[in-house]
């Protein structure tokens, strides 16, 4: 899957450009982006961004992960998602990358960490099942 394939099957989430997030492809390597923008911001006293954005980041970053990896005719649909917080977001860039644990016929169980300055110390974390078929099986 090309770059352009990708943001125009994230473009049909428009969570996507309400929080700023962009795919950014290197080889067969998949990372996304959220730029940081000022809206993202939950906490202004620390600054720290929102939760829910983190988390929907995260979504959207298990999402993209899928449709890369695979050869889907639909976008997976989230069945169950659990976000675990680890650090305060700071107001600046933050990246994301998901990892395909399990792959089966119709499920798919995907790990997404995301990060800021350093990818060995993530913000938070997201373990999700995703419907990746329709209810017939196709």
């Amino acid at each position: 899957m090309t770059q352009n394939e990708l943001e125009r099957i994230l473009a049909k989430i428009p969570y996507t450009e309400f929080i700023g997030v962009e795919p950014i492809i290197l080889g067969d390597e998949l990372t996304m982006a959220m730029r940081y923008k000022d809206s993202n911001i939950g906490n202004p006293f620390l600054p720290a961004l929102h939760g829910g954005v983190i988390g929907g980041f995260m979504e959207v970053s298990a999402i993209a992960g899928l449709m890369f990896s695979g050869d889907y005719t639909k976008v997976p649909r989230p069945i169950g998602l659990n976000v675990g917080y680890l650090r305060s977001g700071k107001p600046q860039d933050t990246f994301a990358r998901a990892s395909i644990v399990r792959q089966g016929s119709r499920v798919a169980n995907v790990r997404v960490e995301a990060w800021q300055d350093d990818m060995d110390k993530p913000i938070a974390t997201l373990m999700g099942n995703y419907l990746t078929a329709d209810s017939k099986g196709s």
